[in-house]
């Protein structure tokens, strides 16, 4: 599925997460992260917390309950969580997406061994 993502963007650093069946690339800013991913199993997200995320949904579907509001959304539809706001979700095989992390560390670069 990493056909969505063009050269330079296949080209960052690998981010570090630890979901089966994931790719996800990290740009680094200096304050803030931006991921763009692809997932090729369905993956069901715990509910969680963290500084503010925005995301557009590329490809498929992701359901995400937000501060107890689920919503499923598809290819073009563009989500916000606030920070500090709890958050789960199902993703499903075929999703991609663009995310931005208004957090500086919220992930790590995936060391190669």
């Amino acid at each position: 599925m990493n056909t969505i993502f063009p050269d330079p963007i296949i080209k960052l650093p690998k981010a570090d997460i630890p979901i089966s069946g994931i790719k996800a690339y990290l740009s680094q800013g200096e304050n803030h992260q931006i991921l763009y991913m692809s997932f090729s199993k369905d993956v069901d997200l715990p509910e969680h917390f963290h500084d503010e995320q925005w995301g557009i949904v590329l490809e498929g579907e992701i359901e995400l309950t937000i501060d107890g509001i689920t919503t499923l959304y598809k290819k073009g539809d563009r989500y916000f969580i606030p920070k500090g706001v709890e958050h789960s979700g199902k993703i499903y095989a075929g999703y991609a997406d663009m995310t931005f992390f208004n957090q500086k560390d919220r992930f790590k670069v995936k060391e190669i061994l």
